[in-house]
């Protein structure tokens, strides 16, 4: 994406995750700076995650929604959930994810909620297992995220058309 067409898009989503107080400590004393972890996506199935530092914060989460912006991942969604339940891991975390029927909304702690609110999703169950550092969490959701494919590549690895492979899977996640 262009910066232009970042620009121009009204319905972007940022949302700071975590902000931390970090310390340098010199031979003068203690200098101090923040750290923020931004979740950024168009509520299109893109979505990107960077971190971002500066002397306050609001320019370390204007740096880490900047660089956010410029690394964003697709997802391939199923109307308003995902296609296919899946679980991803990163470090101590595992996430599991859920396609939900349409009207469930979005059961999930913040740090997932974050994600999903960002990638415009509306129904999906999830489940944050393990360590609560909400970094690992959201880096756990974005692989699980990942393993997803969407239907016209399965069916184009399969050697099948679309209409075949969604076969059986009207009533699920519909």
């Amino acid at each position: 994406m262009s910066k232009k067409q970042i620009q121009e898009g009204s319905n972007w989503i940022d949302k700071a995750v975590c902000v931390r107080r970090v310390t340098k400590v010199t031979k003068g004393g203690k200098r101090f700076a923040f750290s923020a972890f931004v979740v950024s996506g168009d509520q299109k199935g893109n979505v990107g995650i960077a971190t971002g530092k500066g002397r306050d914060v609001s320019a370390a989460i204007s740096k880490a929604t900047a660089r956010a912006h410029k690394q964003l991942v697709a997802i391939p969604l199923r109307n308003t959930t995902i296609p296919y339940s899946v679980e991803g891991r990163h470090g101590a975390c595992k996430v599991v994810l859920c396609s939900a029927s349409k009207g469930t909304g979005i059961i999930a702690g913040s740090a997932v909620r974050a994600v999903m609110e960002a990638l415009g999703i509306k129904d999906i169950l999830t489940k944050a297992l393990g360590a609560p550092n909400n970094i690992n969490v959201v880096k756990a959701t974005l692989n699980a995220l990942a393993k997803l494919r969407s239907a016209e590549h399965i069916a184009r690895l399969r050697g099948k058309t679309i209409k075949e492979v969604l076969q059986g899977t009207e009533n699920v996640a519909a």
